[in-house]
C-alpha cells in the first residue's frame, strides 16, 4: 500500500508556524515512506478565503521547499464530485438527511450540558420516517 499524506490549509491568512510544522511532518512522512504528498486548499469559508492567502501559503510552501505531488486541489471546485458521492451514500443508506434546526440542536446541546452529559447528536433524523419536502433545508449526515 502506498502512503499518501496531505496538507489542507484554510486560506484565511498567511501560513503560520503551526501550519508549516504540520505541512513539514506530513511531507517528511510521505518522503520517508516513498509516498505522495497532496496539497488541498480548504477554501470553503467563502467569506474569509482570499486569493492573497492562497498565494501566501503556496509561497511559504515553496520557500520551505515542500513540494507536492498532487494538487493543489481546491475544495470549492470539487463540490460536484462530493455531491455525487453523497447522493450515492444516501441511496445506499450509509448517509441520511437531517432536518433539525440550528435552534433545536443548540437546545439539545444546552440541555445535555446542564445535565452533565457530553453534547452529542441524539440521532433524531437518522431513524426518522417523516416525509419532508425536497427543498426543505437539511444537512447530509453520516451515522
Amino acid at each position: 500500500m502506498k502512503i499518501k499524506t496531505r496538507f489542507a490549509p484554510s486560506p484565511t491568512g498567511y501560513l503560520h508556524v503551526g501550519g508549516a510544522r504540520t505541512a513539514l511532518y506530513s511531507w517528511l512522512f510521505a518522503r520517508h515512506a516513498g509516498g505522495e504528498f497532496v496539497l488541498r486548499i480548504e477554501d470553503t469559508d467563502l467569506e474569509r478565503s482570499t486569493q492573497e492567502a492562497i498565494d501566501a501559503i503556496m509561497d511559504g510552501m515553496n520557500w520551505l521547499n515542500l513540494d507536492w505531488d498532487e494538487g493543489p486541489y481546491y475544495q470549492t471546485k470539487r463540490f460536484d464530485r462530493y455531491n455525487h458521492v453523497i447522493d450515492q451514500m444516501l441511496e445506499q443508506g450509509t448517509a441520511y438527511k437531517c432536518y433539525c434546526s440550528k435552534e433545536r440542536l443548540e437546545e439539545l446541546r444546552e440541555t445535555q450540558m446542564a445535565n452533565g452529559e457530553k453534547p452529542r447528536y441524539d440521532g433524531r433524523c437518522r431513524h426518522s420516517h417523516e416525509h419532508h419536502a425536497e427543498d426543505e433545508p437539511h444537512v447530509r449526515a453520516f451515522p
